[in-house]
């Protein structure tokens, strides 16, 4: 049984939002602009994918955590001498 679902926030440069995804929790695919209002829609839709998937994995009893962890990859230009 998990006891916090791990979500990944990732940076989708050519669509230029902020991408949701999980391997703990099956069909959560989420965009949005900022990773604030990224984790609000993922704190939305978890209960209901939680309530459609649950495969014993989670205690619907109680309250579930989850961790939303961003990454976001740049590249500084080649420096000049």
């Amino acid at each position: 049984m998990h006891s916090i679902i791990v979500v990944r926030a990732d940076w989708d440069d050519e669509a230029g939002v902020w991408v949701a995804t999980s391997s703990d929790i099956d069909g959560l695919a989420l965009e949005a602009a900022s990773v604030d209002a990224l984790y609000d829609k993922v704190a939305n839709a978890l209960p209901d994918l939680l309530e459609l998937n649950n495969n014993g994995d989670f205690d619907l009893g109680h309250d579930v955590p989850f961790h939303m962890v961003a990454a976001k990859t740049g590249r500084i230009p080649a420096l000049q001498h």
